[in-house]
């Protein structure tokens, strides 16, 4: 058993770093995606704040599997009309476009509720010192919103991170792809799903180390108050 195991285990580990990078990827642009829903969803156009509902609202009540399925098919499909033969979707980048797309959806409403958690009198402090309204955003009520929405934040990045496994389905080879390609060709479920349960305990126990210390960084200069 342990020589399967050590014969699979670079290929486990490529599929590793496969999850990781996607996962990567993915909270950047969700996190870029979600700040301008969240500050949609609090401008003064109607327009905006309805577009931004409706994404919200749709996203988060969708499983995201479906989400995955519609960017890859929808995507394939959409190419091959437009370019007029068989395009295939490359699945890192539907895995990387959908993620994006749910994550997004719900840091949106983490960074909404940080940004409004921030104490009024900050702001009107900042303008009263004749700050403009962008850079009182991004100097005054941003930083404070970040430490109020880390911890939300960081939770939904570690289910991120356990949701790369769902881009399986569409053949990309990351971390449970392997997983179920080692399965396959060694015909031992339970001893490589028990390696991949292991891998993704790393991952997360990692990524969480990461997180609290952001957390502690982010309240540095609060717990000296």
């Amino acid at each position: 058993m342990w020589a399967t195991i050590e014969a699979s285990l670079p290929q486990l580990l490529r599929g590793a770093a496969t999850t990781l990078v996607l996962a990567g990827a993915s909270v950047v642009a969700g996190t870029l995606l979600g700040l301008v829903v969240a500050l949609a969803k609090l401008s003064a156009s109607g327009v905006a704040r309805s577009v931004a509902d409706v994404y919200t609202t749709v996203v988060r009540g969708v499983p995201d599997l479906l989400v995955i399925f519609v960017i890859y098919f929808g995507g394939t499909v959409t190419l091959t009309a437009v370019v007029g033969r068989y395009v295939e979707v490359n699945p890192f980048m539907a895995g990387t476009a959908a993620l994006s797309i749910v994550f997004g959806a719900y840091a949106a409403e983490i960074f909404r509720g940080g940004i409004m958690a921030v104490p009024r009198g900050q702001v009107d402090a900042a303008r009263a010192l004749g700050l403009p309204p962008r850079a009182a955003f991004l100097a005054v009520t941003l930083p404070q919103a970040w430490r109020l929405a880390l911890p939300a934040f960081g939770n939904q990045s570690l289910i991120l991170l356990k949701q790369t496994s769902l881009v399986s389905v569409v053949g990309l080879e990351e971390l449970m792809r392997k997983g179920v390609i080692a399965v396959g060709a060694t015909n031992q479920p339970f001893t490589f799903y028990a390696v991949v349960g292991v891998i993704y305990l790393v991952l997360t126990g990692v990524l969480t180390l990461v997180l609290h210390a952001f957390e502690i960084r982010a309240a540095r200069g609060y717990a000296r108050a």
